[in-house]
């Protein structure tokens, strides 16, 4: 097989395993290409000796499989790096929880032994697309876990007209608002009280964060809805987060949040499955009495 390796270029400690990773692949006979800013990181950072099949940069590549190195960061940057290519990921978690990062680094020989018998299973992921009107978003518009919008150069809340498929919802006052996938719902929007959802359930939370009303709660649309935000700030900008890719617009622009064309191919060890993550690493349902 042939395989893309893509990895955590801020934390070396989240490397330190790749001469284990490449060791096992080459034993199994695969190629291995990595991607150039992860080389670079590794070579001078590390100062390993090792020397991949070959060398990539931005999106000049093909593979059966990509690996992501790190935490679920680098495996949100990952899925952006691999965009619509259709290329399964599968990660190595060298983080801290690891909840799309499936495989810890004490089990890369057999998960490799595993995937060249054909023994995994692939889940595909529903992705947000991100559109603005009349600014543009600059970076790669497209989210595995959530689209937020945030307050920025101010104390102040923002008020957030929220319309979905054309009809009015609410307008939120508060610090900001988050579109979640089922994918994210673990994430940044579980912090700010957002519901668990499973990843196969073909809906998207609206979570605000800090409202300032008792009554508003979070509340759950069909993933194929058009979500139309409309922004006011006293500064006159705010903040966009797509996948933690971050940029201000000003306000004005409108926002429009829909599904993508595509999903993200996530691959998983059998045996493995969202429950078993949700109850093993986050404690879900533990009860210590």
């Amino acid at each position: 097989m042939r395989f893309v390796l893509f990895g955590n270029t801020y934390q070396t400690k989240k490397s330190t395993h790749i001469q284990q990773l490449l060791a096992t692949l080459r034993r199994m006979k695969n190629e291995v290409y990595i991607d150039a800013s992860f080389y670079n990181f590794v070579k001078q950072e590390l100062e390993l000796q090792f020397e991949p099949d070959g060398i990539f940069e931005d999106g000049d590549f093909e593979a059966d499989m990509a690996i992501s190195m790190g935490g679920d960061g680098t495996f949100l940057k990952t899925a952006s790096r691999i965009g619509n290519k259709n290329i399964p990921i599968l990660g190595v978690n060298t983080g801290r929880l690891g909840f799309l990062a499936d495989v810890s680094p004490e089990e890369i020989d057999k998960a490799f032994a595993d995937i060249l018998h054909g023994c995994y299973h692939i889940e595909e992921r529903k992705v947000l697309q991100l559109s603005c009107e009349p600014q543009n978003f600059k970076g790669y518009p497209f989210a595995l876990n959530e689209v937020s919008v945030l307050k920025r150069d101010t104390s102040s809340m923002i008020s957030i007209r929220t319309q979905v498929n054309g009809q009015y919802l609410t307008t939120y006052q508060a610090d900001g608002l988050i579109v979640a996938t089922p994918t994210g719902s673990t994430a940044y929007s579980l912090s700010v009280g957002g519901p668990i959802m499973i990843p196969q359930s073909g809906i998207l939370a609206i979570t605000a964060v800090a409202p300032h009303s008792l009554n508003i709660r979070p509340i759950v649309v069909r993933d194929d809805s058009v979500i139309t935000l409309d922004i006011e700030s006293r500064s006159h900008n705010f903040l966009v987060s797509v996948d933690g890719r971050s940029e201000s617009l000003h306000e004005g622009t409108r926002l429009t949040i829909r599904r993508a064309p595509y999903t993200v191919k996530l691959v998983q060890q059998n045996g493995h499955s969202f429950i078993n993550t949700l109850r093993e690493k986050m404690m879900w349902g533990a009860d210590k009495r």
